[in-house]
């Protein structure tokens, strides 16, 4: 017969996170009437101030000119690049801006070929110039001198517009499905009972009951990463120390079996990750044996979401050479330990290939699933695009697309 904290865990782990989706503030239709014409055209910075107007107006935190500087005038990827690309679309409605849709230019490498990605980012529109915005979604689509095109925070709704433009759900198996360890198993508690909804007189005790439930699972089922190697040294470091030891494991990196990978160049890794107004952290760990550089770890902490109070740390990103599961498992600890002294809430993992995942999945996490695939993809060569949907070829984590470009908060 289960036990109560079998019983509570069940209960845990099937709602930890799972999203509520908040009620849209869409008006009466008699209200609405008939919107003026809205008339699409290539963002420019001008629109900075309408676009994040829009961006407030529905619920979204706003962005900062620093940050667009660094998105369209810095981005490594754009220096090859004879005729820059859009850095969006807007729809505009009498001066107004009621629609928008950011473009980020990456590069990715697949064996010899050097390919240009796009990734659409930050699709907002108003009420009632949402059955036009997929006109947005049609620019995005239509851009010329681009390989790839990449949605990779996309809802449900996003989702079904990227298949209607014949974009594929990332066909990585299990990329949807988040594996996490609880850090804190107190304020763990509290916020997945604040989410059950308890009645107040039962929320204490029921939160208290759960907290134990989860501190005695972990402990009996050593649910927590361990090293098994102490000849490997792990280093911390600042993003803005990323230099030629990491060139050289990129370049190694891609002399391995064939795969498609987003350019970890080391100017390319520190423009990623250096977010102007980012309230959260980002550190680097680098396993070494001598003074050779066998992988890195890139751990992202986030301060508390609104939504849940949840504090959580996260690997961006990953690179090991040859897979190494003894580096895997050394940065891993390494991570963990950061993700505990930081005081984050949860330690997750995104992401990566089956054989990369099998290695923490070793130490039992938790396992939590998006409600659909938040990651599309389509190849404008289609024999690219077919090779594409065999998922041996795939190395994504959070590094891919926008997941992991936006100051905390800002993500779409």
């Amino acid at each position: 017969m289960p036990s109560l904290e079998d019983k509570l865990s069940s209960v845990i782990l099937g709602t930890i996170r799972s999203r509520k989706k908040k009620p849209e503030r869409v008006l009466p239709a008699e209200k609405l009437g008939s919107p003026p014409p809205a008339k699409l055209r290539e963002a420019t910075f001008a629109d900075f101030d309408g676009v994040m107007n829009l961006r407030r107006a529905a619920g979204w935190s706003a962005d900062s000119r620093e940050n667009w500087e660094r998105l369209w005038h810095r981005n490594p990827a754009l220096a090859s690049m004879e005729v820059p690309p859009p850095i969006g679309w807007v729809l505009e409605a009498e001066g107004r801006v009621v629609g928008y849709l950011g473009n980020i230019t990456l590069t990715y490498r697949y064996g010899d070929r050097l390919l240009t990605a796009a990734t659409g980012s930050g699709l907002v529109a108003e009420p009632a110039y949402r059955p036009v915005a997929v006109s947005l979604n049609a620019a995005f689509y239509r851009q010329k001198s681009v390989d790839l095109y990449l949605t990779t925070t996309a809802i449900e709704a996003v989702g079904k517009i990227s298949f209607a433009f014949k974009s594929l759900p990332l066909p990585q198996r299990d990329y949807g499905s988040i594996l996490f360890w609880v850090l804190q198993p107190k304020p763990f508690a509290n916020a997945v009972i604040k989410k059950l909804e308890f009645k107040p007189t039962l929320s204490r005790s029921a939160a208290a009951l759960a907290s134990v439930a989860i501190r005695s699972d972990r402990r009996l089922r050593h649910r927590y990463p361990r090293r098994d190697s102490k000849m490997l040294s792990v280093q911390e470091r600042d993003v803005s120390d990323i230099g030629d030891d990491f060139r050289a494991l990129w370049l190694e990196k891609l002399k391995e079996e064939t795969r498609l990978l987003a350019d970890r160049d080391p100017a390319t890794l520190r423009w990623h990750f250096d977010i102007p107004g980012d309230t959260g952290a980002v550190r680097v760990f680098c396993c070494y044996q001598q003074a050779e550089l066998l992988g890195y770890a890139i751990v992202r902490d986030e301060l508390p979401s609104h939504a849940s109070g949840l504090r959580r740390s996260i690997i961006a990103d990953m690179l090991v050479k040859q897979d190494d599961p003894v580096v895997l498992r050394s940065l891993w600890v390494a991570a963990y330990d950061h993700a505990k002294q930081c005081g984050s809430h949860v330690f997750e993992v995104l992401g990566f290939p089956t054989n990369i995942r099998n290695v923490c999945s070793s130490w039992r996490p938790y396992l939590r699933k998006y409600p659909s695939c938040p990651f599309y993809y389509k190849a404008s060569d289609p024999v690219l695009h077919q090779t594409l949907t065999d998922g041996q070829v795939w190395y994504a984590t959070p590094f891919d697309g926008d997941t992991t470009l936006w100051a905390f908060g800002n993500s779409s």
